[in-house]
């Protein structure tokens, strides 16, 4: 049953449309909003305040103020607030859902799959908080005993994106909470709203003010630029795209802050002769439509040997071609809009120059008529080596084929990117798998899977695609610091 118009609004009058500073929702400076637009038909969903650099400096001080008494908080009581938000988000799945559904665009199966996903990692922290250990030892001469403990890093910088509002914020949030550090968190313009409902949850969950601080707003380089020159902050944590990430770590070195990066990605996606082909397309279409495409895990090369690149092109594109496109908050829908106009047009770009350099769209390859900001999902084929769509990062619903004849080959296609994410490998030989994994440049490696994000998996990239990891037993190192002690031998 298709969501009515009285339950969004519903849905949007629980939305706080103020700043989160100390525990108290406030206006911004001056009373400045901006709108936040439903990319499906392009009309204005909520306003809500718009944060300015003193609106930011005054989180930035409320983090600091809370950072000693957080940090003294047992872990106990640290794990519990973050399990009470797991059961309280779980409890509102539907209405996480639908407001994801209605900032971003995607159907709501998919996005009630996010918030399963989204507050996972909150039920995994929660279990971690009481894990953080160090150690105590005789020295190897002796003469001394030497003992580690781990200690929260500090206040954070918490940037996160527009595609994935819930998950996203989850994963940064909880790991920090598990570990002691106060937070100032700067969500994507185009996206703030399921952040400033989580963040309310948040303190719902009896987590204290000055905790998480929440400054949504337009002028992101104005708000977040003064934090990072702040002597208070230790760390910032970035998700985005690698030129924006490039730009945070110069700025990160003036201060020597720690850093999370987790930015783009290429990944491709490559299906040996000897795939089980049906398989590599239910992966495929995971992998590449899977919140349409806007995503840095999304296939964004398909690597296919030649042997068996028509029969996977035309499966692939049959599955495709029958998605319905719609609205995400319709039953049928399957994909959704992208997330602007822009976003849009620079899809289209990327398909016009793959045909104009001989590519061929098996299926799509052009924009919806009508409202919102809808693209067809679209599958090409003999794409060239040159075109853009192989280098750029595409973020949406296109698949272009291209074909190899040698293990060696596949892997060199693979690798010439100066991205490294993840990447997608089908065959039915595991010694195979496991071969080609060893010789790709990526953080991660789906195996015979097309999404294999997961709250106790450790989830980042190497190359161009960032530093650190986030989730699994590595997601709370991130936000800790280890002391080292040396004692007087007690025995002499």
């Amino acid at each position: 049953m298709a969501v009515t118009a009285e339950r969004e609004a519903e849905l949007l009058a629980q939305v706080p449309t103020g700043l989160l500073i100390d525990g108290q929702w406030r206006d911004a400076t001056g009373g400045k909003t901006f709108e936040v637009e439903d990319p499906a038909t392009g009309k204005v969903l909520l306003s809500i305040a718009d944060a300015s650099t003193e609106d930011g400096a005054a989180a930035m001080d409320a983090a600091a103020a809370a950072q000693d008494s957080w940090a003294q908080t047992p872990p106990r009581v640290r794990g519990e607030i973050l399990r009470r938000a797991y059961e309280l988000v779980t409890a509102r799945t539907e209405d996480f859902a639908l407001l994801m559904t209605l900032e971003m665009g995607k159907p709501l199966a998919e996005a009630r799959g996010e918030v399963a996903y989204g507050a996972e990692f909150l039920r995994w922290f929660s279990e971690e908080a009481v894990r953080v250990t160090g150690r105590y030892g005789m020295s190897p001469d002796g003469k001394s005993r030497i003992m580690v403990a781990k200690k929260p890093v500090g206040p954070c910088l918490l940037i996160t994106p527009w595609n994935f509002p819930l998950a996203m914020a989850t994963r940064k949030i909880a790991p920090a909470v598990a570990a002691g550090c106060t937070m100032v968190l700067k969500p994507a313009k185009l996206t703030p709203l399921t952040s400033q409902l989580f963040a309310a949850v948040m303190m719902e969950a009896g987590l204290p003010a000055g905790v998480l601080n929440v400054v949504s707003t337009t002028k992101a380089g104005e708000v977040t630029g003064p934090i990072m020159q702040d002597d208070r902050l230790r760390k910032v944590s970035f998700t985005g795209s690698t030129p924006v990430g490039q730009n945070l770590l110069r700025d990160a070195a003036d201060k020597v802050l720690r850093t999370s990066m987790e930015l783009g990605g290429n990944a491709p996606f490559v299906v040996f002769e000897d795939a089980d082909i049906d398989k590599a397309v239910e992966g495929a279409m995971a992998a590449k439509l899977r919140n349409m495409g806007e995503a840095c895990t999304a296939a964004n090369r398909f690597i296919v040997h030649e042997d068996i690149a028509d029969e996977f092109s035309e499966k692939f594109a049959a599955k495709v071609g029958a998605m319905t496109i719609a609205r995400g908050t319709e039953d049928e829908s399957k994909i959704g809009p992208l997330i602007d106009a822009k976003s849009r047009d620079k899809v289209h770009s990327l398909v016009e120059d793959a045909i104009d350099g001989g590519a061929t769209a098996v299926v799509g390859g052009a924009p919806v008529d009508g409202p919102g900001y809808f693209y067809a999902p679209t599958v090409l084929k003999n794409v060239p080596a040159g075109a853009r769509i192989l280098k750029e990062e595409i973020f949406g619903p296109v698949a272009p084929v291209i074909t190899f004849s040698t293990e060696a080959e596949a892997v060199k296609l693979a690798n010439a990117s100066e991205y490294g994410l993840i990447a997608y490998v089908f065959t039915e030989d595991l010694n195979r798998g496991l071969r080609i994994g060893e010789k790709l440049e990526t953080g991660m490696l789906g195996l015979n899977a097309g999404v294999i994000s997961n709250a106790a998996a450790p989830f980042g990239g190497v190359k161009q695609s960032g530093l650190g990891r986030e989730g699994g037993d590595e997601g709370i190192e991130e936000y800790l610091y280890t002391q080292y002690i040396g004692i007087a031998d007690p025995t002499a």
